[in-house]
């Protein structure tokens, strides 16, 4: 078999990565790298164990007791996780450390890790015994007790501190664009036509307000992700068993809360997962509103009405000197595309199990961060965007002096106003499939039985006065 290795290049770096994600898009991606990635999960999943051994040391039906300062040492254990803690971790995982044998098994993984870096609090004396502790690290638990407050401890700041302030700059982006030029006129078209004139700011605007609304609806699902501790068929069986007298409910209940989720009182040994579908779906809006936006935009550049600004030494077309390609919408559109298949694919498979339990969304969980790393190259492609276009409002003036038909509409309207039945039909004949000018509109007024102020009205009529309040439309946008 050929060897297809290339010479010198590590598996570390970028360059070999097998994802754009921590390649190509490395530096992109990098903000979520604290909650997306492997040591963060294994950090995520050490802090759930030691505060449940913290609570547990805090019943008084059990045998262990918990000082301030073993506390403090005992967080300090996932407060100050190190690439060094995520090591041994995988080493007890797949090669085995600590005189442990390889576990293959992730979460079991960290469990020996926190009895290994007990044995070291209990030399420093920060801890009085650490092999009276130990049997009580994921007393009772199941991996997934651990692993969904240990997923969503992770993603709920991944989205209120990564995605939601690069859809807010977007959006930013946008109301500083409708507010520019709020009263740039602009031909509006519908099914591909020319239509009712509008400005460029009110549609800039529109999209602001759409983005506004999609981001309230995932932050509001953000802050109901809920977790369960509810043992291997979520009936607190082992923890009842051990202990009847507990009111374990109240227990779990607390220690959800003590982690800022909410609490899922019913469960499999699976956390249903229907929060993460709707922080799925709440994202895919975001991601819809500015597909659309992307897809608009590209349309406005090849149509003139948006120009570019050039960056210095910049290629648009490797062929064609004189191109500056709307790349970064394209690059937008293509990432969001890719991230709403995969949060689609997320929200339907999550909140499905086999009966009790089945391991499958396991390796699917795994991929959210992926989801959500297209979301966030996304979401900067469509801000760097926004910050390089230039609205032609030569251009647009241009198209509006050139397509006068447009004021058809508000002929027809005024007249009906002055009581002609006729008007639409008047209006139709003249202008439907034609090629007409203002001249063609001012000989139809100069034959219509009206008051002369209502002529002198119809001949005032412009394309590019004729954007109604849409100046005005801007200020709907909510601040």
């Amino acid at each position: 078999m050929t060897d297809h290795a290339i010479s010198g290049l590590s598996r570390s770096d970028p360059l070999a990565a097998v994802s754009p994600l921590d390649g190509r898009y490395a530096s992109r991606t990098a903000p979520l790298s604290p909650y997306a990635s492997e040591a963060a999960l294994m950090r995520a999943r050490s802090r759930v164990e030691v505060e449940y051994l913290i609570e547990l040391a805090a019943l008084d039906a059990t045998p262990i007791a918990l000082g301030e300062a073993a506390e403090a040492a005992l967080r300090a254990v996932y407060e100050e996780f190190s690439a060094e803690d995520a090591r041994l971790i995988k080493a007890l995982e797949v090669e085995g450390a600590e005189g442990y044998a390889a576990t293959n098994h992730d979460v079991k993984a960290v469990e020996y890790f926190l009895r290994v870096r007990l044995d070291g609090l209990e030399e420093s004396g920060a801890v009085a015994d650490a092999e009276t502790l130990s049997p009580w690290i994921h007393f009772g638990l199941t991996s997934e007790d651990v692993n969904n407050l240990a997923h969503r401890l992770l993603l709920e700041p991944a989205v209120s501190e990564v995605l939601v302030p690069a859809v807010r700059e977007v959006r930013d982006a946008l109301v500083d664009l409708a507010q520019e030029h709020r009263e740039t006129p602009m031909l509006a078209r519908t099914h591909g036509q020319p239509a009712t004139p509008t400005t460029f700011g009110k549609e800039m605007a529109v999209y602001a307000s759409r983005l506004g609304r999609a981001l309230g609806r995932v932050v509001v699902a953000n802050g109901d992700l809920s977790g369960k501790l509810a043992g291997a068929s979520g009936t607190y069986a082992a923890h009842d068993a051990a202990y009847p007298d507990v009111d374990w409910r109240s227990f779990s209940r607390s220690f959800v809360h003590g982690l800022e989720l909410e609490y899922t009182p019913l469960a499999t040994q699976v956390n249903p997962c229907d929060d993460l579908a709707a922080l799925f779906d709440a994202l895919r809006g975001v991601n819809n509103v500015l597909l659309d936006l992307d897809l608009d935009a590209w349309l406005y550049v090849s149509d003139r009405y948006l120009g570019q600004r050039a960056v210095e030494g910049e290629t648009g077309s490797s062929t064609m000197p004189h191109k500056v390609n709307p790349i970064d919408f394209e690059n937008s559109e293509g990432n969001l595309s890719k991230a709403n298949a995969d949060l689609t694919f997320l929200a339907d498979y999550v909140t499905s199990s086999r009966l009790q339990r089945d391991l499958s969304d396991s390796t699917v969980k795994r991929n959210v961060g992926a989801a959500l790393a297209h979301c966030l190259i996304g979401y900067g492609k469509a801000e760097s965007g926004l910050a390089k276009v230039v609205p032609n409002e030569a251009v647009m003036r241009e198209e509006l002096a050139a397509t006068p038909e447009v004021i058809g509409e508000a002929v027809q309207t005024i007249l009906r106003r002055e009581g002609d039945t006729d008007a639409y039909e008047r209006v139709k004949e003249l202008t439907r499939g034609r090629s007409v000018t203002l001249e063609d509109f001012r000989e139809l007024f100069g034959d219509l039985d009206v008051d002369e102020d209502v002529r002198e009205e119809l001949r005032a009529l412009t394309p590019a006065g004729y954007v109604g309040v849409a100046d005005d439309l801007v200020d709907e946008v909510d601040e």
